[in-house]
């Protein structure tokens, strides 16, 4: 794992195998950012020339390699480019990916020092994040001695004045970076190895680890509570169904978060099969859950004062002689029946469950979040998940924070005319599909459906981001993202902050 550190030294007295400092595209050619000073200086003045000879130009995304001169300690010098050019200060998000950039870049060094753009305590924080995210790589399959270790250390360089704030920057960084981090591990670990008991195994450690409370429901105890979504969708499994509550209390809290995470560990559809082609990446079903489980440990690791509860609900959807079938009605916790018309909707049925159960306890907001579904992939693409919500300023605020910590959504209605379709069942409650068109939306209010009266209640659909297929950019890799874990983080921060949801 990479280590985070900060320093006031030099950037020229800084002992690294390599220096990384930014570079922007400018009106007439590329210019330098701050904090790339000293090294400029011991270029003699001539580093945008060195640069633009070897094709810089500060697009975002490039990273452009030097040979040290005389008067650094570092052998190396690595250009990032952090696209156009700031007159009053880049976007912390241009920061975070810069630093992404450098640090997969410098994959294999055992000490790289980050001097980008960081006169305030957010600035160092972002690059010290988008540095240690940068950084992540999975090897948990690869042969020995096969591909690169991720950087051994990273240092980012701050100014004197506010040394405190940059350690604690630094230190707030490490504590969301290592469990972004950890979530990604669960969703690229492959489902043979990954199944809801070995993930409730993962979360009881942890919780050992941070003095969390973890409650784990196994299939018995699924059964004498009437979970019925849970148990009906893990029916087909030789890996039996969990519902894991981890939470994190504090003294002083005045409000409290439930935070919901859908956890298929492996979705083939069940017996409403999916297509060649369109399950090979199933086991990133479950990226809700480790994006909720990542997010309550964070808090936790931050002493946020607000009480935060995270429902894992885990399952694996399989196709076998005790499936569930389409046209089976499904009791669920809490009681409301449901008919199954496709058993490649499974995740709004182990969500209801979650949903009742967290209600009981009487939160202040419910926050679930879902790899729920292809509609919403369509809607908004593969980088944006969608905001649902039975309050506009709950759903507000959860589109702001994303967009302060760098991950990308967009609020969506719940339109009361798509809830037709869902209630024509015949011979039960509600059906588990409505409308083909508008599908994502349709989902969102399946949900809204099992929220107590009186409590707020958000659905984040991260279908699109959670796992990414293509090429990696920025901080982002190839594989699980740890998509809403900053969101969920930021939202807990802003609760505690504020002293009420």
């Amino acid at each position: 794992m990479t280590a985070l550190s900060v320093s006031t030294s030099s950037a020229a007295s800084l002992r690294a195998d390599a220096l990384v400092v930014g570079v922007a595209k400018g009106p007439k050619g590329i210019v330098l950012a701050p904090g790339s000073e000293a090294v400029n200086e011991a270029f003699e003045g001539k580093l945008t020339e060195v640069l633009s000879t070897l094709g810089a130009t500060g697009a975002e995304g490039e990273a452009v390699k030097v040979p040290s001169p005389a008067g650094l300690k570092a052998a190396l010098v690595l250009a990032v480019g952090l696209g156009e050019a700031a007159e009053t200060g880049y976007q912390l998000e241009a920061l975070r990916r810069a630093a992404g950039v450098a640090a997969r870049t410098l994959a294999g060094a055992k000490k790289a020092a980050l001097a980008l753009p960081a006169e305030s305590a957010d600035e160092v924080e972002a690059v010290a994040l988008g540095g240690l995210l940068g950084s992540y790589s999975f090897g948990t399959y690869k042969a020995d001695g096969s591909g690169k270790e991720p950087v051994g250390e990273l240092v980012v360089l701050a100014p004197r004045k506010g040394s405190k704030d940059a350690k604690a920057a630094v230190e707030r960084a490490a504590a969301v970076g290592e469990e972004m981090n950890r979530a990604r591990d669960l969703v690229n670990t492959a489902p043979n190895d990954l199944n809801p008991k070995s993930f409730a195994a993962i979360a009881q450690a942890a919780g050992k680890e941070h003095g969390l409370k973890v409650e784990v429901l196994d299939e018995k105890a699924l059964l004498k509570g009437g979970f019925g979504g849970l148990l009906g969708v893990g029916n087909g499994s030789d890996n039996p169904p969990r519902l894991v509550k981890v939470a994190y209390t504090h003294p002083k809290a005045k409000a409290t978060l439930a935070f919901i995470g859908k956890g298929i560990t492996y979705d083939s559809g069940g017996i409403s099969l999916k297509p060649a082609g369109h399950n090979e990446t199933m086991k990133c079903d479950m990226a809700g859950a480790a994006a909720v489980f990542a997010a309550v440990v964070a808090a936790k690791r931050l002493g946020l004062a607000v009480n935060v509860t995270g429902w894992l609900a885990l399952a694996e959807n399989m196709p076998s002689g005790s499936a569930t079938r389409p046209g089976d009605v499904l009791r669920m916790y809490g009681g409301k029946t449901v008919e199954v018309l496709n058993t490649d909707a499974e995740g709004r049925l182990v969500l209801a469950d979650a949903i009742v159960r967290a209600g009981e306890e009487n939160p202040d907001v419910i926050v679930d979040v879902a790899t729920l579904t292809g509609a919403m992939v369509l809607a908004l693409g593969n980088r944006t998940f969608g905001v649902m919500s039975n309050n506009d300023e709950l759903r507000a605020t959860l589109h702001t924070v994303s967009g302060e910590v760098g991950e990308q959504s967009w609020p969506m209605p719940l339109p009361a005319e798509l809830r037709k379709g869902m209630t024509e069942s015949t011979i039960a409650d509600l059906a588990n599909m409505g409308e083909r068109m508008g599908g994502g939306l349709v989902a969102g209010l399946f949900l809204k459906e099992f929220v107590a009266e009186g409590i707020d209640w958000a659905h984040l659909d991260i279908a699109g981001p959670a796992f990414h297929e293509s090429a990696p950019f920025g901080y982002t890799p190839k594989g699980g993202t740890a998509s809403a874990v900053r969101t969920l983080v930021r939202f807990a921060e802003q609760t505690a902050a504020g002293g009420k949801a």
